[in-house]
């Protein structure tokens, strides 16, 4: 649980990190990598949801 935890802490500083980048710089190329970034970030809160409610249960 926590390596997921860390997964999703690392998916979302990219994701702020290149959001950033093309709001204030306009930068095309960040904005793709966030929008990519924001599928992984997605994905993994998804994992996250499954393993808290296997943890609950238990």
């Amino acid at each position: 649980m926590n390596e997921l935890i860390e997964k999703i802490n690392a998916s979302y500083e990219a994701l702020k990190a290149d959001a950033e980048l093309q709001a204030e710089k306009g930068n095309k190329a960040a904005g793709t990598r966030a929008r990519k970034a924001s599928l992984d970030l997605e994905k993994l809160l998804k994992e996250f949801r499954k393993a808290s409610l296997e943890t609950s249960k238990a």
